[in-house]
């Protein structure tokens, strides 16, 4: 076990599909932790023995409980970005398509990483430098939208006023869905995504 977290730029070759992230011990025992108690409700020694390694040596790789959650916003995000971006340069110049493929995958990142995803909610534990970090990464796929609604836009395939506000309402939308999506349920993440995908497509005035 390495303290090192595994690069995540691979795994959006096929942006459809989400084989397991490869995470050291630790990250994948504090996911699992934060899941269950929150980030206040879980502590250094719950993790260090959901592992079976002590404290001291947890600290040897991450300097304490925020480190750790910050390595895990930041797979969170380069690997929702990766992928967003993948889908945009499969799709071509198209602003529809590119729009509807970013859209699902967004939405599939989403539903099959709900747990990471849903981590965005304890931003509010971290330091300003790190909140900073985080927002620039999010800013990232921000832009990315903001430009591909703007080329629509200017297609004249679609009809917003506001791009920066359409834009955060498509993606506040989106970061909604692991608060309340379970695997197994009446959809899945595919049939959520299109449908999504039609929601969004509403929101900036598309009409086929």
């Amino acid at each position: 076990m390495t303290g090192e977290v595994e690069p995540v730029n691979s795994v959006a070759v096929d942006w459809r599909t989400f084989p397991p992230l490869v995470m050291t011990d630790i990250l994948m025992a504090s996911l699992e932790l934060f899941d269950e108690n929150g980030y206040h409700g879980t502590t250094v020694r719950q993790i260090a023995n959901r592992v079976g390694v002590t404290v001291p040596a947890l600290y040897y790789h991450h300097a304490n409980k925020e480190a750790v959650l910050v390595a895990l916003f930041e797979i969170s995000m380069s690997e929702l970005n990766t992928r967003t971006e993948a889908a945009e340069v499969e799709a071509g110049e198209n602003p529809v398509r590119r729009f509807a493929l970013v859209v699902e995958a967004i939405v599939l990142y989403m539903t099959h990483r709900s747990r990471h995803a849903a981590l965005d909610t304890e931003i509010r534990h971290v330091s300003p430098e790190s909140r900073s970090r985080y927002a620039a990464s999010r800013k990232r796929l921000e832009l990315l939208m903001r430009r591909i609604v703007d080329d629509g836009v200017a297609s004249g395939d679609f009809a917003v006023t506001d791009t920066e506000e359409t834009v955060r309402a498509i993606l506040g939308m989106a970061q909604s869905l692991p608060r309340w999506f379970q695997t197994g349920g009446p959809m899945s993440p595919t049939q959520l995504a299109q449908k999504y995908v039609d929601i969004a497509f509403h929101t900036v005035g598309y009409r086929p």
